[in-house]
């Protein structure tokens, strides 16, 4: 008999709603086709459109509920013109990744051979990398709460023992999988400024530490200045990245450009029980409503989905459907027939997404 997952749908803000239909459908879809599991999607109201009318961003409801789901599926959240009395952003994703301890970010940086991008790739390079930045504490520790007078503001950045040592293990248990799987060599680089601050130091230690519980994979250091040079020059040599939750923010940036735009930048924020997946782009309010908004990122994050649930309850047919998935997408945006605006192309959203589930159709059959 096969398992039914819970799955909690935040639709967001602005073209959030657009993007999160056709994925859904999608997601259906397989779902539909499969004896080995099925779906059941729960929509959930938060964001910035919803603070605006009710003056709450996250309702405890909607956190109640997406804390008893097996996976959250979370869209583009926020609007420019509504925020916080302190001046800040709508953003319950942020406060998702803290209620439930979602310590490991993880982004994706994929470039296939014949992808068109800002760089031009040697003959036979590919660019296969995964970004992990630590997602609760950092410089974001203090968000809501820095210290601001007349002449001077001061934010706290806080690395601890417990999140990091969580960190570190995910991060080689990932690079395992991955060797495992022929997708990278094994190697996990810690990016940090140990040079410069004690706070990361104690970082690199406890990287250290867990690297020798792993002596079948390689571990290695850079500075995150030198890390963001690499990416251009020489991103086809990076694997496993782990870096602190303000320069994974910066640098995960960096990864989708050289994808091509945040519209191919998908992400998941994952813990021990809990996870949210979540393109890396924002509400596009300019845009919304027009049909122009891209998907792929939002299809390429519930793909991430679909993989995180298979391994964490050891089904296969889910992981398979996560592969299947992300290539599909891949072969769309190699294809460069169906792109979206910000890739230079003229398809709208559902002309996007509809090519995506033809090919998945067809694996199906």
């Amino acid at each position: 008999m096969s398992k039914t997952f819970e799955i909690a749908v935040f639709a967001g803000d602005g073209i959030g709603p657009e993007i999160t239909d056709p994925t859904v459908k999608i997601l259906r879809a397989m779902s539909d086709a499969s004896n080995e599991y099925s779906l059941n999607f729960q929509d959930l109201p938060a964001g910035a459109a919803h603070y605006a009318a009710t003056g709450e961003s996250l309702p405890k409801d909607s956190m109640d509920a997406a804390r008893q789901a097996d996976a959250i599926l979370l869209s583009a959240m926020g609007l420019p013109d509504v925020r916080y009395a302190d001046g800040t952003e709508i953003s319950p994703q942020i406060d998702l990744r803290k209620e439930l301890t979602l310590f490991a970010g993880v982004r994706p940086v994929t470039v296939r051979e014949g992808q068109r991008g800002p760089l031009s790739l040697p003959q036979g390079k590919e660019i296969d990398f995964v970004l992990i930045r630590e997602s609760t504490e950092g410089l974001f520790f203090s968000q809501g709460c820095g210290e601001v007078t007349n002449d001077e503001a001061r934010e706290t950045l806080l690395i601890t023992r417990d999140i990091s040592e969580k960190l570190f293990r995910f991060a080689f248990e990932l690079a395992g999988k991955r060797k495992k799987a022929g997708r990278g060599p094994g190697r996990v680089t810690c990016v940090d400024k140990a040079n410069v601050f004690r706070a990361f130091a104690f970082f690199r230690e406890l990287f250290d530490q867990e690297a020798l519980r792993n002596p079948d994979l390689v571990a290695d250091h850079a500075y995150v200045d030198a890390t963001a040079l690499w990416m251009v020059q020489k991103p086809w040599d990076f694997d496993v990245l782990v870096t602190e939750n303000m320069f994974g923010d910066i640098l995960s940036d960096l990864g989708a450009g050289l994808m091509g735009g945040l519209g191919l930048a998908p992400s998941a924020d994952i813990g021990l029980e809990h996870a949210v997946f979540q393109p890396c782009h924002g509400s596009a309010p300019d845009i919304a409503g027009h049909g122009l908004a891209n998907p792929f990122a939002m299809i390429l994050s519930a793909a991430m989905m679909l993989d995180w649930l298979g391994i964490k309850h050891s089904n296969e047919a889910l992981v398979a459907d996560g592969n299947r998935l992300r290539e599909a997408v891949e072969r769309v945006v190699a294809r460069g027939k169906t792109l979206t605006r910000d890739l230079g192309g003229t398809s709208g959203t559902d002309d996007a997404a509809v090519a995506v589930q033809a090919l998945v159709a067809m694996e199906t059959v």
